[in-house]
Formats: C-alpha cells, sequence, structure tokens
C-alpha cells in the first residue's frame, strides 16, 4: 500500500493531497497542486488509514469531534456522556486521539472529523 500523505503550503497557505513515490534511488511526493517552498516551507502529513463516521479519510493533523453516551461502568446505570475534540497525532507508534487513552480505531463510530489545525487552528483553543 503505497502510503497516503497531505501537505500544507505555508507560503500559498493551502492543503494539497498525495502520495509517495519509490523510485530506485530516491523517495518522491506527488500532490494534487505544486507547493512553491522547500520542504520547510511545507508540513506533511500522513493518513491514518482509518475512516471517520460519515466515510471521511482521517490525517494527522486532523482535529476530530467525539461524542457518546456510555452506561456508567462503576454502578451498571445512568450514563457518561462525552463530547470532546481530540488533535490527531502519531505516538507511541500509533495513531492517537492526543489526550485520549482509547485507540483512534476503536471510536471510529462516534468521531467525526471537524477540520484540521491548519485550516482551523481555532478548533485548538479548546482542546
Amino acid at each position: 500500500m503505497t502510503p497516503k500523505l497531505r501537505a500544507w503550503d505555508k507560503e500559498d497557505k493551502r492543503m494539497s493531497y498525495g502520495e509517495i513515490e519509490y523510485f530506485d534511488d530516491m523517495i518522491g511526493y506527488r500532490f494534487d497542486h505544486f507547493c512553491t517552498g522547500a520542504d520547510e516551507d511545507v508540513e506533511f502529513m500522513q493518513s491514518t488509514g482509518l475512516k471517520d463516521k460519515n466515510g471521511v479519510e482521517i490525517y494527522e493533523g486532523d482535529v476530530i469531534n467525539f461524542r457518546n453516551s456510555f452506561r456508567n461502568p462503576m454502578t451498571g446505570s445512568g450514563s457518561l456522556s462525552i463530547n470532546r475534540d481530540f488533535k490527531i497525532i502519531f505516538g507511541n507508534g500509533e495513531f492517537e486521539a492526543k489526550g485520549f487513552d482509547i485507540r483512534l480505531k476503536n471510536i471510529l463510530s462516534y468521531s467525526e472529523v471537524i477540520g484540521n489545525v491548519y485550516e482551523s487552528p481555532e478548533l485548538l483553543e479548546g482542546i
């Protein structure tokens, strides 16, 4: 499987989607538009390979909203409701929702991509 990438072009303030290409003596990338800056002017993010409840692909740097209600595990009655936003990061050898101790793949059916840290930085204010 070829890893999917996206890149935030800091110069043009534009997101571009693409993939890694392997050649005999080098690795390159192909994106849907030309990034004008050098590599230091571009922020690369990898796809997690996972999709949210709406089928939207989740990338590193995305902000997801997780909303669900659970039966209280201590009493077996009542409920615990969670409605929080999380930034997607790569840590501990896997993609995870920063500050949430449940594996990302286990919360997909309750999660929705609501933006990313570059195009919607205001989403980070509540995280």
